[in-house]
């Protein structure tokens, strides 16, 4: 049976998790030293945000050599050790791909700017004249997924005319591949081979509803800044051509069993998301419903039910995450404060009852809050391609508290790259892992029971859902017996009959059996 149907993989974001030599980066080293906790935590695999070499203008995510890994963070030799150790404690490895776009700083795109118009140097990427006099405007009207629009004119070398723009959905030191050339799709295909080789269990697909671009890149009829967006008009996103990279890669993977893909796909509409799941596709879609959805049970019983329907005729299994490394934390979203904690601690439990692969980002398990960081430390560059307006996701790459006091809180011996709040010591490692009321605690039993309570056997996708008072909501896993409720009332009520295996909350006299009437199957 395929091991990612119902794992559980846990993000590890390498720059913030845990560092080795004290310079206030996470490094694959300090990941080595923690696996040991990631084990105890019962997770099937971590998923390693890009750790290749980069100028860092996106943290990573513009990649200067797919094949390598950045000397801030290691070297080969400390990876294949990591992966070599990581297996030895029962965890696979996955590794993000960044199909999209590479680095301005890449071989290619440096080659590309010192080439004319036409060449095929330009040809790997989307170079076009502008329009307007002398092509000062950009060729249309796209905006960049990070804030500005999503062109930049490249300098014009000597003696080749007029000058051209290239497209970027993200910052301009990501120029965006031009996948119809055969050449993107080959280089792909090594860097894939060349970590496949080395032991990796598969591969996070960045924006993996992205890559192809419709015919001659018309204008936004909605013209959108945001990789969300509420219309399937947005040409930028979820073309048709798409599909054929996603065979393309599919192709490689079924070279290396029990290898996966799972794709990042914001795509609104369920039918055009299963798309992406076909036989021939990805193995699995990452969707983000559950984490959009508010503290309500009405929106996240509809979060669930659309999430199983958007699987039902593909092969593919659901995927649940409330959290990412570009997500406001849960205990954040959901209010903040005590009251944040408290229906954080509630959902992860819903999120990890439910059929299917689950992700939980690192920081997750502690009920970590989003930090509130000082202007001059904020980094991600929305910050400045906002004009200031929009703060960015620095708030949920804050480090992790480890243990002890500040600045580094375990994660560092030197300064952590982002400030670490006070409150984060009452958060560490090792305050909640003895603590049998901890949010660490609470995630490592529903873990633990997850993988060996009889309820959970139930292997279909459906739930059977409970009638349930207002405000609240209960389902069980088909074929299984294990309930799950939620009450996101300012009320308590009775629980449904059964017995007690995990709670979020204390448990009061008025929530127990056997008043159960207003549970109704």
């Amino acid at each position: 049976m395929q091991w990612w149907r119902d794992a559980v993989i846990y993000q590890v974001y390498v720059r913030s998790f845990a560092d080795s030599d004290g310079d206030g980066l996470g490094d694959l080293e300090g990941v080595r030293t923690r696996l040991g906790y990631l084990e105890l935590l019962g997770v099937d695999a971590i998923w390693l945000t890009p750790f290749y070499p980069s100028p860092m203008a996106d943290h990573g995510y513009d990649i200067a050599d797919p094949r390598a890994v950045d000397p801030a963070f290691g070297d080969l030799q400390v990876f294949d050790d990591l992966v070599d150790d990581a297996h030895d404690h029962g965890i696979r490895v996955i590794v993000d791909l960044v199909p999209n776009h590479t680095s301005s700083e890449h071989e290619w795109f440096r080659a590309a700017l010192d080439s004319a118009p036409g060449s095929p140097e330009r040809a790997r990427y989307h170079f076009r004249p502008g329009r307007g006099e002398h092509g000062a405007e950009p060729p249309n009207n796209w905006l960049s997924v990070l804030g500005g629009p999503a062109w930049t004119r490249a300098p014009n070398p000597a003696g080749t005319g007029q000058s051209e723009w290239y497209l970027h959905l993200y910052t301009p030191d990501q120029p965006d591949l031009n996948w119809d050339n055969p050449e993107v799709w080959a280089d792909m295909e090594k860097t894939m081979r060349f970590w496949l080789d080395r032991g990796v269990d598969g591969f996070r697909i960045s924006a993996a509803h992205g890559m192809s671009k419709p015919d001659g890149l018309p204008d936004a009829t909605h013209p959108a800044g945001t990789m969300v967006t509420d219309h399937a008009e947005d040409p930028r996103f979820d073309d048709d051509g798409v599909h054929e990279v996603h065979r393309l890669i599919r192709a490689v993977a079924d070279d290396y069993p029990d290898s996966l893909t799972i794709g990042e796909i914001w795509v609104a509409d369920d039918e055009r998301f299963a798309r992406y799941l076909r036989p021939d596709e990805l193995h699995l879609g990452f969707n983000f419903r559950l984490a959009q959805a508010g503290w309500d049970a009405v929106a996240i019983r509809a979060a669930v039910e659309r999430s199983l329907a958007a699987v039902v005729d593909v092969p593919a299994r659901p995927t649940w995450t409330l959290s990412n490394h570009n997500l406001p934390r849960p205990a954040t979203r959901y209010g903040g404060g005590a009251i944040g904690r408290k229906r954080a601690r509630a959902m992860a439990l819903v999120e990890l009852a439910l059929p299917g692969a689950v992700c939980l980002y690192n920081g997750e398990e502690l009920g970590l809050p989003d930090a509130a960081l000082p202007d001059e430390a904020l980094q991600d560059p929305v910050w400045e391609r906002s004009d200031r307006a929009e703060r960015g996701r620095d708030g949920c790459r804050v480090p992790i508290p480890w243990e002890g006091a500040g600045p580094g809180y375990g994660f560092t011996d030197g300064t952590p790259w982002l400030p670490m709040p006070f409150e984060y010591s009452l958060l560490t490692v090792a305050e909640q892992l003895e603590d049998t009321g901890s949010m660490l605690s609470l995630v490592r039993r529903a873990v633990e029971l997850r993988k060996t309570q009889a309820g959970f056997e139930g292997d279909g996708e459906n739930l059977e859902w409970f009638g349930a008072p207002q405000g609240c909501l209960a389902f069980r896993r088909a074929g299984g017996t294990l309930v799950c409720a939620l009450n996101t009332s300012s009320q308590p009520v009775p629980l449904p009959p059964g017995e007690i295996l995990l709670h979020s909350g204390p448990i009061y006299e008025d929530m127990l059996p056997p008043d159960t009437s207003a549970w109704l199957q």
